[in-house]
């Protein structure tokens, strides 16, 4: 009976080679389920560390199952009637599985650095005049939903002609967007699948992120951090326009923000 429970455990590195494989095979069955498609200028270097690290821990997951089914299989107590030998460790073998995880961790740190520099330290400069690229909007997370204000005509974000939206996130494509983001009550995170963007929005801290979309199109935003009973409602659209159809959208926006504030000073 020992044995079967030996054969019950390789099923399992068995299922996870399988899974293993189909998520390695690019254009497989879980083609934009395991990673949704990638519309982003730098998502490339997001996948690819991702797909590294896939690998790296699909081999260890494999030898150590293996390993796991060998040692079950082999030393069976129903079929193995040598006494019990008791070991108190080797300080030798300690060191070396101590050493190889720290020196994989700190392989894969440096391996990531260009990928981290790109989504969080390089800040983007306005190419006019050199300084730091003003947000184009304020996304604020509140549970449970997303608030969504551009500047207005004044170009000023926090003023009276500012525009106003809930859920839906308008860009242009094949420019680089800066979106400061906030939260007005919890812990969220603010979350762009498609661009391969995920920030923890946490109270009190002034954020911003950065990023390019280069396909137009609608595209998911959602919250990837547990925020009370309606976090499953907290779902938005990203909105990525031609140059040409975002400035359409962003004076039609502005016209109809001014005449909302018209009618109700009238």
């Amino acid at each position: 009976m020992g044995r079967f429970w030996s054969l019950l455990f390789l099923s399992v590195p068995i299922l996870g080679v399988a899974a293993f494989v189909f998520a390695a095979i690019p254009g497989g069955i879980f083609a934009n389920h395991w990673l949704p498609e990638d519309i982003s200028q730098h998502g490339a270097v997001v996948d690819k560390l991702f797909m590294f690290i896939l690998y790296l821990t699909g081999v260890v997951f494999i030898v150590t199952s293996f390993l796991m089914f060998w040692f079950m299989w082999k030393y069976d107590a129903d079929r193995n009637t040598e006494p019990v030998k008791y070991l108190h460790g080797s300080h030798t073998v300690e060191i070396i599985w101590s050493i190889i995880p720290a020196a994989t961790l700190l392989f894969i740190a440096i391996f990531q650095m260009d990928a981290w520099a790109d989504a969080r330290m390089k800040y983007p400069t306005d190419k006019a005049t050199g300084f730091k690229k003003p947000p184009l909007l304020l996304v604020t997370g509140r549970q449970f939903e997303w608030r969504m204000q551009y500047a207005g005509e004044d170009k000023i974000i926090g003023t009276p002609d500012d525009v106003h939206l809930v859920n839906d996130l308008h860009i242009p494509v094949n420019e680089e967007i800066v979106i400061r983001i906030q939260t007005q009550d919890v812990l969220h995170s603010f979350f762009l699948p498609n661009m391969r963007i995920k920030q923890d929005v946490v109270p009190g801290m002034k954020q911003h992120i950065w990023f390019e979309a280069k396909k137009t199109g609608t595209y998911d935003i959602v919250c990837a951090e547990l925020c009370g009973w309606g976090h499953y409602k907290m779902r938005g659209r990203l909105i990525v326009q031609s140059e040409d159809d975002f400035r359409e959208w962003m004076a039609s926006a502005i016209a109809e923000q001014n005449k909302t504030s018209l009618n109700v000073n009238e």
